[in-house]
């Protein structure tokens, strides 16, 4: 099972006492802060909970799973996640 963004927002209002707007408001800005971050290079880290950050990937060579034909695959940037101490805890039980 997962939540959906409607989801999240309703069980983030319930534990915050915020209203349903006001909780999907501050989801929303959370995401414009995270990826206006990325976009900068800067990292974002919530301490015990996860951190985000953007990694640098170099160019290389792969294959079309099609045809087999090797393939050059640029240069280019991703985004790795890892889980913080509370996540890994959490998980665990």
């Amino acid at each position: 099972m997962s939540l959906n963004k409607s989801e999240l927002v309703s069980a983030i209002a319930a534990k915050s006492g915020l209203t349903k707007a006001d909780a999907e408001n501050a989801l929303n800005a959370f995401q414009e802060v995270l990826i206006e971050s990325l976009g900068k290079g800067e990292a974002v880290k919530v301490t015990g909970l996860l951190a985000v950050e953007r990694v640098e990937r170099a160019a290389r060579t792969g294959r079309n799973p099609r045809t087999g034909e090797e393939i050059q695959i640029p240069a280019g940037y991703g985004v790795k996640v890892s889980a913080g101490s509370l996540l890994k805890k959490a998980v665990a039980q």
